[in-house]
């Protein structure tokens, strides 16, 4: 049984979703498997501007004296790019948030997560003070809603146009990662009638 044809993903992530970082161990499970060629291009997409109810009001242009959650992150993220670290960076700083609880608007806590994994600190300051460190979340997030209709993370857009919102209950790794994945991909990316599968929750 050969392998199957590699299959290219973008995948629209916020650092601060729990869904995001489930989605992470899953697809890295798929990856190290070696059983399933995938490639994954993770994608900005900020929560905090669709949760925005000031129209004209953008993350990416809000004064830098201003907080804005989950901004940091996506600095950050694309500075760790210019140094080519943003895989590792990527992982470390979603398991920062999700596992370790870390608060990731802390600049103390973005730089002691790129220090573990060899980004350069000097460069990463300065990068991150560029004013066009954010054009690629602004690209990104624009590009999301305006051709997708992206509203949530995360959303997996393959190469065909066909994109799933994806929310995991739990994390999956190991032997399970495969077959979770390929049915998730049945239903996202080779079904197009289904629109949508919402599970109720039972009342406690």
């Amino acid at each position: 049984m050969g392998v199957a044809e590699p299959l290219k993903i973008d995948v629209f992530f916020d650092y601060l979703c729990p869904f995001v970082y489930r989605a992470s161990v899953l697809l890295d499970a798929v990856q190290r498997s070696g059983r399933r060629d995938i490639e994954v291009r993770w994608r900005y997409f900020s929560l905090t501007q669709v949760n925005s109810k000031d129209d004209g009001w953008k993350v990416w242009s809000a004064p830098a004296t201003e907080v804005v959650r989950g901004r940091l992150a996506f600095a950050a993220a694309e500075a760790s790019r210019r140094q080519a670290r943003f895989d590792g960076f990527h992982r470390a700083l979603l398991a920062a948030r999700h596992r370790e609880r870390l608060d990731i608007d802390d600049r103390d806590v973005i730089e002691k997560v790129a220090r573990g994994q060899g980004v350069d600190l000097e460069q990463l300051r300065r990068d991150m003070a560029d004013p066009a460190i954010l054009g690629a979340l602004a690209s990104d997030h624009t590009q999301a809603v305006m051709e997708h209709g992206i509203f949530g993370t995360p959303t997996l857009v393959f190469a065909d146009g066909a994109s799933a919102y994806v929310r995991l209950a739990e994390e999956v790794a190991g032997d399970e990662s495969l077959e979770v994945f390929e049915r998730l991909v049945a239903v996202a990316a080779s079904e197009p009638r289904i629109l949508e599968i919402k599970r109720p929750r039972k009342p406690n």
